[in-house]
């Protein structure tokens, strides 16, 4: 969810360099196109500190030259062509220095339905390490994205859309879309503070609306949540203040705040005390992921990632609509305008992986758009040979566990493949893996969905 762009603090990691077969050669850029690459890290301050991050991991298993800093935060890895945080390619045989250079010389590596459409990687792949809270966000699509482009180009820096997919490598909690009515309606019941922030009208609609057809209760919750976005800064900071010194002093006497959501929100206010956004709680679900597990978020649904560590696959856009746990540019009149205001239940969100009819090993997560979808490849260490097959994409490839030692026709040269390593792989090219027998091997690899 790291918005493309956050620029950031960038670091490189998977240094590992890839040397050809032949000992000096300096062969065609074209002839390699199976080849190692070093990605760029981003230190943003809601990322986990030091090693406790698995960007950090990740970065220091790829290369053991890199001394990873206690003191800094680790928040995301970048995989892709992005001008923010292009690839750096390893491989000696190749002249140029980054996977964009790279592609826009070598276009049929794209494969052919994704080079006429796009002519790039349509796809940004990442790790992200999240320790707090990401901003209370919306992605806009394509026809908002190009007004909002027209409009703030500062602010929205592209004009194309932004879905994203996150998989959880450890258990990852996020808010992702509107509760089910009745469980607002119970908060309102429950705390008084929010009840009071939105007014008795709105809360009485919201009341009124259970059980009604899904246009009253979609308007209902228009009403009430923009009416909590836009209360003036004196009102809600007063309410919140009452409601954080009334939950502490429940904690503090041992009672269960559980009805109250108490324990996410001293969390929340821990990290942006006096944010409108801890309010937001009582609006949006809970959403806990274990690994494997993943969400997908299309256009116009709130989110916020809170805790944990994910991959996460992207169009390539830089448009995010904020509105709170943020000290960014915030935009509540177009995130109120633009919110998808059909309530679902947590379980609901989960975005589950179908497998895959012709490979055991391979589960695909494949969303509703064209630009990507992600393939888990999980392979047991009782299995000696593998085989990467080949699609009509270029794709990336990212090991999170195991080793094995891959050749390619295409790349001219053998990969050794370990925790951290990051590959691009050609249309039309595969990878031949001979596993090591000591461990499982499980990878990740982004392609293009066309």
């Amino acid at each position: 969810m790291g918005p493309c762009a956050q620029a950031g603090d960038a670091t490189l990691g998977s240094r590992e360099i890839q040397t050809c077969r032949e000992p000096g050669a300096r062969m065609a850029d074209q002839q390699q196109r199976v080849f190692l690459l070093s990605c760029p890290v981003q230190h943003y301050a809601w990322g986990k500190m030091g090693s406790s991050s698995e960007v950090a991991q990740l970065l220091a298993s790829s290369d053991p030259l890199v001394q990873i800093q206690e003191d800094k935060p680790y928040a995301e890895m970048w995989m892709g062509t992005h001008p923010r945080g292009d690839a750096v390619i390893t491989n000696t045989c190749i002249s140029v220095k980054t996977l964009g250079q790279w592609i826009t010389s070598n276009l049929t590596s794209l494969g052919s339905r994704v080079k006429e459409t796009y002519q790039d990687l349509p796809f940004l792949f990442k790790v992200l390490s999240v320790n707090t809270a990401l901003s209370i966000q919306a992605h806009p699509n394509k026809e908002l994205a190009a007004k909002l482009h027209a409009q703030a180009p500062e602010h929205y820096p592209d004009k194309n859309h932004k879905p994203e997919m996150a998989i959880a490598l450890t258990p990852f909690q996020a808010l992702c879309g509107f509760r089910p009515v009745e469980e607002i309606v119970g908060f309102l019941q429950k705390v008084p503070e929010l009840r009071s922030l939105i007014g008795n009208e709105a809360a009485a609609q919201l009341e009124q609306s259970v059980g009604q057809d899904p246009q009253a209760v979609s308007s209902a919750l228009r009403v009430g949540f923009t009416k909590m976005m836009k209360s003036e800064k004196a009102a809600f900071e007063e309410q919140l203040r009452v409601l954080v010194k009334r939950i502490s002093q429940e904690v503090a006497e041992g009672k269960d705040v559980t009805e109250s959501n108490g324990e996410l929100l001293l969390k929340l206010h821990g990290q942006y005390p006096g944010d409108i956004g801890c309010f937001v709680i009582y609006f949006l679900n809970m959403v806990r992921l274990e690994p494997g597990d993943a969400i997908f978020l299309g256009a116009n649904e709130p989110h916020a990632y809170l805790n944990g560590d994910c991959v996460e696959c992207m169009a390539c856009s830089d448009n995010t609509v904020r509105a709170g746990l943020t000290p960014k540019f915030i935009d509540v009149t177009t995130l109120c305008d633009m919110l998808n205001y059909t309530p679902a239940p947590s379980s609901s969100k989960l975005f589950p992986p179908m497998a895959d009819e012709e490979d055991p090993y391979v589960s695909i997560y494949n969303p509703p758009v064209p630009e990507f979808k992600v393939l888990q490849i999980k392979i047991p260490s009782t299995v000696h040979f593998y085989m990467v097959t080949n699609i009509d994409s270029a794709s990336i490839l990212l090991v999170v566990k195991g080793k094995a030692q891959g050749n390619s026709l295409a790349s001219k040269s053998d990969i050794f493949l370990h925790r951290g390593s990051v590959v691009f792989i050609s249309a039309n090219e595969s990878l031949s893996l001979e596993l090591s027998p000591a461990e499982d091997l499980l990878m990740f690899r982004a392609c293009c969905a066309l």
